[in-house]
Formats: C-alpha cells, structure tokens, sequence
C-alpha cells in the first residue's frame, strides 16, 4: 500500500508540473494561428449567397465545398435561376417565355468584394484570409455573349492620310472606321475590305475630334477653328457647319438613342470655355453653357439627363441637358481635368447595336432596344462618372447623388491622360505619362494592378467589346493588349513609326 500511495503521490505531481508549465506557455503566435487557418480552410465547406450586381439576393445561402470552381458556380447559378423562374410562372408572377430556360447556360462571371473568382473559392478565401464560418457573398454578372478574338498581327495598313492621325472612332455598328488627321480631312473606311472609303474635306486647319451618332447616322467632327461639321457616312457628303465657337473643338458627344431616336442633338466642348448644344438637322446652336473659366477638355451626354464638363479650372460641372441649368460642380481635383468617361458609354455610344450589328427596323425599336441596352448595362443604378487630372489621381462620381467623390484614386506618378471604363462597367482603366495603365474596380474605385511594359507615356487605352481585353496606346509607338483577369500581356502590337496618339 505504501508502494501505490508513493507511485500516485509521483503521477500527481507530474500532472501538477505539466499544467504548471502549460499556464506558463505563452499564447500561439499570429504565424502559428494563421498556420493553422490554411490547414482548416480548404478541407471546410463554405457557405455562400449569390447576389446580383444591384445586391438583389439569389436562391438560398448554399453550402459548396472549398475546391467549387468557377464554372461549377455557373452551373449552380444557372439551375437556380431556371428554379426561380419556373416558381414565379407558378405563381403568376412571370408571364413572359424565358428563353433561358432552354438546355443553353448564361456564362456569368463571380466577384467577391472587389476580385474576380478565377479559381477554387477554397484557395480564394485562405489567399484573402476571409472567414470560413459566415455566409460569402459571391455577386455575379452575365458575360458577354459572345467573345472578341485576341489581335495577332497587324490584318490591313490603311494609308491616305499625309499628316499624324488625331482621332479614330469605329462606327456603333462596326462596319465603317471614322479618323480625323492633321491634313484636315476626314476619311471613312469600309471594315469589312478594311480599305478606303471615302475622303471628305472642308475643314481648313486640323480634325482634332470625331464623333458618330448612336443611329450611326451622322458623323460630327470638329477642328482647330472652331468649326464642326457633320458628314453622311454612307455617301461622305458634308451635310453643313456649325459655327459658334471662337477656339478649337475639344470634345463632341451625343445624346443618348434612349432618349432621342433617331439622334438628332449633340454637345460640344471647346477652348473658348463654352459648351454648346446643337441640332443635327438645322445646325443651329440650341445652347450654350459658360461657367468655366478656362478651356473646356471633355463633354460626356449622360443617360440620365445631365450633360456632364471637365475644365484645366480644375471643375467639373453637371448641368440638366433640357433645361441648361446647372445641377452641381462635383469637387476633388487640385489641376487640370483631362479626361472623363461614364459606367454607361459602350452602351451609349452604340445605341440599338449589339455584337450582331442588326438595323432596328422601325424607330420604336431602336428606341426601345437602346432603352433595353442602357438598362442592362447600370443594372438600374445610378451611372458612375470617372474623371483623370494633371494631379495624378482619378476621381469616381456618383453625379446624380452628390458633388463629392466617392473615392479619390492616387497612384500614378504622372499625369493622367485618359479614363475609360470597360463595357460591363466593372473596371476602369487610365493611361497616363508615367508609361503605366493601371486598372482600379468600377464600382468602388479601389486600386487592382498596374500594367507596366511601355517605355514611353501612354496616351490611350480601349476596352475590346466583351470587356475581357484592353488595348495601350504609346509615345513608344506600340500597341499592347492586355488580358484583363490576368493583367498581363497577350500580344504586342508593333507596326507604326511613330507615337500612337489615338485607339478605338
């Protein structure tokens, strides 16, 4: 018995000495907890909720395993969306036939705060040390429904220009390429033989802007003396001038197809610090706006009503279109404003047109389809304004709610020489001095990559039609094309001589 008692007395003060020591460890680090994390995280279901791009809930929360991919996803949001549906018909509450209710799937991309999903959810959430244990919101967007094929070669040189080519634009249906050179002329080029079509002259000094109406029916161009002139794409003939302005053109946009079809008003900026509205028809100046004090550098025709202008005054003002009222001066920039583009220009610039290229047949259609178009593309919320300065930075707008940015953009080390959001209105990006493009997320204005591999400033930057590719254009004579997921270089695309002042 004695023997025993001195063996638990042993045993006891072990375990006392264990637990003494174990009090005294100190607590795990955050290497060690975070350790720990990733061992747990990708063996862990996680639990989501899909939400659409306006925060409209879809389906129940779901509980997916780590390893769910991107196009399982899509395969899950497709048979919930055809659930939905089919329950709403039961109901009464759906009365028209889906068509999406058929065997084929809508491609839809995946966004988790601002990134988009591009691999297991699983690697995703320990990469971005999120939450295993609460519901993920995944939001998702419908793809385009066709993809654009990445540029290769060079497929055509268009000659017949004698001096540097200022401005390019293609028109909303694709068919026909508009460019405005230092000769003075206009030129028209036929896409689909990717030849000349038409020369057209009657500016004396140079064609710095181009602009097409969203019908495609008319082209406005406007020079060095302050003269526009509008031309018939189809013929080349000069249809009249308007004059008014006392300096060059700096800008021209027209009103949106869903709120006059056919198009028949546009605006102009200019360095007389004026901006003017005009009939397409009679060429008559309807308008003219002043409260800028120095040259006018870009007009945007919003889809809301508002006429939206950047000024080297550092302002940026947004007047009611109808009416010719000003409705607020948005602040946040300490220089000259450069550049300006809204969430909804792809949708506004090509009207009725989509990736088929097919003519409305009555004027109710194209008004109705471009209507269609503009919806589609705010997903009913409010369009967002994106502004680039001589300040560096980037501002992005909500100009129908309030004057002051939603987030001030810094990064760029010079300055900022255009702004351009992608079609879906997820990304924007800006070109600028410092030989970069950097991508910064449509919604928020918070930063995502930079694209480096020009070695000399960028002047321009456009978004391929389906939004996955976006083309630099440099001093260093190049073009680049870039793969938006990735942000890396697809192709490079040499060929020219000299700088590249403009892309479309």
């Amino acid at each position: 018995s004695l023997h025993l008692y001195i063996k638990f007395i042993f045993i006891y003060s072990r375990v006392i000495l264990l637990s003494c020591c174990s009090s005294n460890m100190p607590p795990p680090t955050k290497k060690i907890k975070s350790e720990a994390t990733k061992e747990i995280v990708p063996d862990a279901n996680i639990i989501v909720q899909f939400k659409s791009s306006s925060g409209e809930g879809t389906g129940p929360q779901i509980e997916l395993p780590h390893r769910a991919s991107p196009q399982q996803l899509e395969l899950l949001l497709n048979k919930l969306i055809k659930a939905d549906r089919a329950e709403k018909r039961k109901r009464g509450d759906d009365d028209e036939d889906d068509e999406n209710d058929k065997d084929e799937q809508t491609p839809f991309a995946f966004f988790i705060g601002d990134q988009e999903l591009m691999g297991e959810i699983g690697d995703f959430v320990r990469e971005k040390g999120l939450s295993a244990e609460s519901a993920l919101e995944v939001v998702f967007q419908p793809r385009a429904a066709f993809r654009v094929r990445p540029v290769a070669r060079c497929s055509a040189t268009m000659e017949g220009h004698s001096e540097s080519v200022l401005a390019v634009a293609f028109s909303p249906d694709g068919r026909r390429l508009a460019s405005g050179s230092g000769d003075t002329t206009l030129r028209f080029w036929d896409m689909g033989t990717q030849g000349p079509q038409t020369e057209c002259r009657g500016h004396g000094n140079w064609v710095l802007a181009v602009s097409w109406s969203p019908d495609a029916k008319y082209v406005a161009t406007g020079d060095m003396d302050g003269v526009i002139r509008l031309w018939d794409p189809e013929t080349g003939k000069d249809l009249g001038r308007c004059s008014g302005h006392r300096a060059w053109i700096t800008s021209l946009s027209w009103e949106p197809a869903h709120r006059c079809y056919p198009s028949l008003h546009f605006a102009s900026g200019s360095k007389d610090n004026t901006i003017r509205i005009w009939d397409a028809v009679t060429k008559q100046c309807l308008r003219t706006f002043s409260n800028h004090r120095m040259m006018i550098t870009q007009v945007r025709w919003g889809g809301e009503g508002l006429l939206y202008s950047a000024s080297r005054d550092c302002s940026l003002s947004v007047w009611d279109a109808d009416e010719g009222k000003l409705v607020r001066t948005l602040a946040g920039h300490g220089h000259w404003i450069n550049t300006l583009a809204l969430s909804s220009d792809y949708a506004l610039r090509t009207g009725a047109f989509d990736h088929s290229a097919s003519t409305p047949a009555t004027v109710e259609e194209g008004k109705a389809k471009a209507l269609e178009r503009y919806q589609e593309a705010t997903n009913n919320l409010p369009e967002r304004l994106v502004s680039g300065s001589d300040d560096f930075t980037l501002c992005l707008y909500e100009p129908s709610k309030g004057k002051q940015p939603i987030n001030r953009m810094t990064g760029h080390v010079q300055l900022v020489n255009q702004v351009s959001f992608s079609p879906n209105g997820r990304i924007i990006a800006s070109a600028s001095f410092d030989k970069s493009v950097k991508l910064w997320c449509g919604l928020k204005g918070n930063f995502l990559a930079t694209l480096r591999a020009h070695v000399g400033p960028v002047y321009q930057v456009a978004w391929s039609a389906d939004s996955r590719m976006v083309v630099s254009a440099s001093k260093d004579s190049t073009l680049k094309v870039w793969d938006a997921r990735t942000f890396k270089v697809r192709v490079e695309l040499p060929g020219h001589a000299d700088e590249v002042f403009c892309v479309d």
